[in-house]
């Protein structure tokens, strides 16, 4: 039977279970040698308990990724809404810094659950771009154009991001994010002055 997130126990037993991930990643220096077993061990839960939250450990570490980036989020944008082109270059500028940060935890063992990290950031960007275009553009574009927009917008910036930190040395994070601010102030321009028409 599925558990209800909602649930304050829920909540407080997943939240051990990352705490204890992360403890744990902070002695092995290393996502892959982490089992299930390690987790629960040190969150002091059974092995039930973690399979009635996750079907298995990639369910676990997606969830993971999910609430450590919308935490660093919601620590530069506290309602995590984009009010503006200042918001975005602030949401920008912390996905660049969040991937290379995260690059610092990955091992070449780690590589596998890259993928699945990247899907899981992704997700959480293009949420969050949707809601500002469906908040800012309520009549003036079809559901699928705004979808399809921020799709196109959430790729840029991460597909973007994520190339830049497998070498930052080349350019500096500051002149790519005001490179790509630029270039998605271009992509949703025709959509703002479908909303101006109005």
């Amino acid at each position: 039977m599925p558990v209800n997130p909602n649930d304050p126990r829920v909540k407080r037993t997943r939240q051990l279970m990352m705490i204890a991930f992360m403890e744990l990643l902070e002695q092995k220096k290393n996502i892959y040698s982490i089992s299930i077993q390690d987790i629960t061990n040190q969150a002091t839960v059974n092995r039930a308990t973690f399979y009635a939250h996750f079907e298995d450990k990639n369910a676990f570490l997606e969830c993971w990724m999910r609430e450590k980036f919308l935490m660093i989020m919601k620590d530069k944008l506290p309602d995590l809404r984009i009010t503006g082109m200042n918001s975005l270059q602030i949401i920008i500028q912390t996905v660049f810094e969040f991937l290379i940060r995260f690059r610092q935890y990955m091992t070449p063992g780690d590589n596998q659950f890259e993928p699945l990290f990247e899907i899981a950031m992704h997700k959480e960007l293009d949420q969050l771009l949707l809601r500002w275009l469906k908040e800012e553009h309520r009549a003036s574009s079809s559901e699928e154009m705004l979808e399809t927009t921020a799709l196109v917008i959430s790729w840029g910036i991460f597909g973007t991001a994520l190339q830049w930190s497998r070498n930052p040395q080349r350019r500096s994070v500051n002149l790519m994010v005001r490179e790509v601010v630029e270039v998605v102030a271009a992509a949703v321009a025709p959509v703002m002055a479908d909303a101006e028409s109005l």
